[in-house]
């Protein structure tokens, strides 16, 4: 058996093997050339078997109890017959000493499930590198026969914004009565958002959850919806006493159900397919570039001249984008 050979992992994934379906996965996250190169030819043999899932995105304000959430949904769904995924995007886990470890110790009951396979987000490595790494794993998830795929964004800034990029729907935790009801969600988060839960609805925090609901519904009320076939809603749940879970999967299938007769949902993994494909052109073309030893001469001479106003930016960018064709045709 050839352990470089892509066909046992390929035959291993499709056949549910989860020892295989982490050793894949394993690859998937490696920097080893020789790993990469056979990860790319791993993917592009499941790609076929790939697409069948629904793909939902999951992000959240500090303190909203995204885990606990995810684990209900997880349960929810796994009793319900599915096979879940649980996939996260942290590009700051090598900063803070990767939170999402202590996510995945966090949902203990799924995380023993048959049917539920949790994943860590890659420790250290730049948001790109992250999310690159976590698309591939989704598609070899999809492969493996899990017909519901969660990502989760762990860190903050532009991960939900990447994460709303390679999803189906885009779900936004919150909470209410915490001072100022917007309280840290940007307006592009709202922007990026197929429906609001408010979590930790129970108790006293009942009324308070409805007040808040009321609020995100007027401010999503204000934004230009960006399908004709939906409008954001606004939902209460409590992960913790499991109430308003169901709506909001039957909520996601409502979704999932008018963009797929709509055609919507084709055009858009269509469109999410080939921004990913551009993005990974212009990652590899920097590449490139900042390795090149003979613009690594050039590059402190000219960035000095743009710096002290002796040279264009402009100018300046098109030697070093030609200088290699300069120099071949000397």
């Amino acid at each position: 058996m050839n352990p470089a050979d892509p066909k046992i992992f390929v035959k291993g994934v499709q056949e549910q093997d989860r020892r295989i379906l982490s050793k894949t996965i394993t690859l998937i996250e490696s920097s080893r050339p020789d790993h990469q190169q056979l990860a790319r030819k791993i993917v592009d043999e499941l790609l076929p078997h790939t697409g069948k899932a629904v793909r939902l995105g999951i992000t959240g304000v500090p303190g909203v109890g995204k885990s606990t959430f995810i684990e209900s949904l997880g349960i929810l769904l796994v009793e319900a017959g599915h096979r879940v995924a649980v996939l996260a995007v942290d590009p700051s886990s090598s900063r803070s000493g990767g939170s999402v470890m202590a996510d995945k110790t966090r949902m203990e009951k799924l995380s023993v499930e048959e049917n539920a396979f949790i994943r860590p987000s890659p420790s250290g490595g730049t948001l790109g590198g992250v999310a690159r790494k976590t698309r591939e794993t989704m598609l070899v998830c999809e492969a493996a026969g899990f017909d519901v795929i969660i990502v989760e964004t762990v860190g903050v800034g532009q991960s939900e914004t990447t994460v709303a990029s390679m999803v189906d729907f885009f779900l936004v935790l919150m909470l209410a009565g915490a001072g100022d009801e917007l309280q840290g969600i940007k307006r592009g988060v709202l922007e990026l958002a197929d429906a609001i839960a408010i979590n930790k609805a129970d108790g006293d925090n009942i009324e308070k959850a409805k007040k808040a609901a009321k609020i995100y519904a007027t401010a999503l009320h204000m934004l230009l919806p960006t399908s004709p076939n939906w409008k954001p809603l606004v939902l209460t749940c409590s992960a913790l006493e499991m109430t308003g879970i169901a709506e909001i999967w039957q909520t996601v299938m409502k979704f999932h159900k008018k963009f797929a007769t709509s055609g919507e949902l084709e055009d858009k993994r269509q469109k999410q397919a080939l921004d990913w494909l551009w993005s990974l052109v212009e990652d590899g073309l920097k590449e490139r570039f900042d390795t090149n030893p003979e613009i690594k001469k050039k590059l402190d001479q000219i960035t000095r001249a743009v710096a002290k106003g002796e040279t264009a930016p402009t100018l300046a960018a098109d030697k070093l984008l030609f200088f290699l064709d300069n120099q071949r045709s000397v």
